[in-house]
């Protein structure tokens, strides 16, 4: 290939991404608006509550348990070559409010939502019943997507409490059994160390976390291609978007939160 059509070739490719950007963007805005205006489908809201929230929990439950104990394992391994023992509890409290808890319940969800909201959508698109939404004077937007943004947004923070709650518990349970730390001076010290903004920002992040893994289903199930084919493409590209938008929103969050 020639310069020139490498060139031409790399223009279009990044004409193609600010394209697909640009898009994202718009629909995130319209939806934003759309949350604002009634009615409001509180029975929708509902459903997506437990399905997004409640049914998630089993997942994010397990993969905080088994995080806080392996994170747990791995600072005293770390900290015994330094003879810093003693800030096991701590570390680990920190690191799984601060990021583990959030990112790692994020990504949980995203696997399980995105891909969920994705196919559900892009079904009702291939088989005409969006359109038949629009038939009825219902907007397509404010019926679907709106229940599901607040959902996820409302259902991730609780799921962050929840998953940092159980990884915290997986670091005692390590601690205690199998590193012999006194569990009365291991839950001190995680309580001592642990600040308000510690636990705010990954609530704050859950919040974040939670829009975009229901906004990328959203948004590939509505522009889902026709077909099985184009359903389950929009269901990968649904499950990708959310993972890297969760992690490069985390770093974002994290640069704000905690650099001067």
């Amino acid at each position: 290939m020639s310069p020139v059509a490498l060139l031409g070739a790399t223009g279009r490719s990044f004409a193609g991404v600010l394209g697909a950007l640009g898009r994202f963007v718009g629909f995130a805005g319209q939806a934003v608006g759309w949350m604002l205006r009634p009615p409001f489908h509180l029975r929708e809201l509902g459903a997506q509550l437990i399905q997004i929230g409640w049914l998630s929990l089993p997942v994010v439950g397990m993969t905080a348990l088994f995080t806080g104990a392996a994170l747990a394992l791995q600072i005293f391994a770390g900290s015994a070559r330094y003879g810093a023992e003693f800030a096991v509890p701590s570390i680990t409290a920190i690191g799984m409010v601060r990021e583990l808890g959030p990112v790692l319940g994020g990504l949980m969800v995203a696997a399980r939502v995105a891909s969920s909201i994705a196919a559900e959508i892009g079904t009702m698109k291939v088989s005409e019943q969006i359109d038949a939404l629009r038939t009825l004077a219902v907007e397509p937007m404010q019926y679907l997507t709106v229940p599901r943004l607040l959902a996820a947004t409302l259902a991730m923070p609780v799921l962050v409490v929840v998953g940092d709650s159980i990884g915290i518990l997986g670091g005692y349970a390590v601690g205690v059994t199998r590193l012999g730390f006194d569990g009365p001076t291991y839950l001190a010290n995680t309580l001592d160390f642990l600040e308000f903004w510690d636990i705010g920002s990954g609530l704050v992040k859950g919040a974040v976390f939670g829009f975009l893994v229901a906004l990328s289903g959203c948004y590939f199930g509505m522009n889902s291609g026709r077909g099985a084919q184009g359903v389950g493409e929009a269901t990968k590209s649904a499950v990708v978007l959310a993972s890297v938008l969760i992690l490069a929103s985390n770093y974002l969050l994290t640069e704000a939160f905690f650099t001067s």
